[in-house]
């Protein structure tokens, strides 16, 4: 559990032992916790403690103003924050609320940096085929990075020049997990799982030329595949494959 929500519950029920609040205000505190009602979201404070890990904004839609409220409010009860699919914009804005945050450009992501003292699991890797999926694989890899894991990055290693990928075979037989990325014709997910004896997670991007159909190409290839292990994402979603790793990688235990 986030420890910041750790510390709230445990002062919460100090301040009640030793009179300093009363029962009316601990089940008020408490009904926050499950979730906050700020009118155009309900804010769900309660899914750390269901899956370890707090909600995530995605950003795509969303004034700037309700991005920064719903970021605020996370921030209350969690050390955590992810905003997906936003921009520099609203990462200056919401720095002047809560200045330790970090923006990724090629992602698009607003997030805070863990501690360079926390020890980070390793074993999954982040592929993709072509530089133009970079930031669906950034995306993969940044929430991978946020639920405590150290992740390695191979980019550039599309089929059509195959020995560029496997000059990394042994790095990706030691993998617990692979994020693979891929536009196109969607293959390098099919090529990779062939290769190696972890799951394989394939990523479809809206990259490619017409007939690609905006990644229904990639996708449909992925769910194909002949190589055993391989699961898909959705068109684009690099935060579903890293979230999905992340659970992986660390166990069945997603209450740790």
């Amino acid at each position: 559990m986030d420890q910041q929500l750790n510390k709230i519950i445990e002062k919460l029920l100090s301040d009640y032992q030793q009179g300093k609040i009363d029962q009316l205000k601990v089940i008020s505190k408490i009904k926050d916790i499950y979730f906050e009602d700020i009118g155009f979201a309900k804010v769900d404070h309660h899914r750390t403690m269901r899956r370890g890990f707090p909600e995530v904004v995605f950003g795509q839609n969303k004034t700037d103003e309700q991005v920064i409220e719903i970021a605020c409010k996370i921030r209350e009860y969690s050390g955590l924050l992810l905003i997906t699919r936003t921009c520099k914009r609203v990462y200056k804005k919401l720095s002047a609320e809560i200045p330790d945050l970090k923006f990724s450009p090629e992602a698009n992501i607003i997030y805070t940096p863990l501690g360079k003292e926390l020890d980070l699991t390793e074993g999954i890797t982040v592929i993709c085929a072509g530089t133009s999926d970079i930031p669906v694989a950034e995306e993969a890899a940044i929430t991978s990075y946020l639920m405590g894991n150290k992740v390695e990055k191979i980019y550039d290693v599309g089929i059509a020049g195959m020995h560029r990928l496997m000059h990394y075979r042994q790095q990706l037989q030691k993998s617990r997990v692979i994020i693979c990325v891929a536009g196109m014709e969607g293959a390098l997910p099919g090529v990779v799982g062939a290769m190696v004896g972890c799951p394989v997670i394939g990523v479809p991007t809206s990259v490619g030329y017409g007939a690609s159909l905006g990644g229904i190409s990639a996708l449909l290839t992925m769910l194909n595949t002949c190589s055993p292990g391989v699961v898909v994402t959705n068109i684009d979603n690099g935060f579903g494959a890293g979230y999905t790793a992340g659970i992986i990688n660390r166990g069945t235990d997603i209450k740790s």
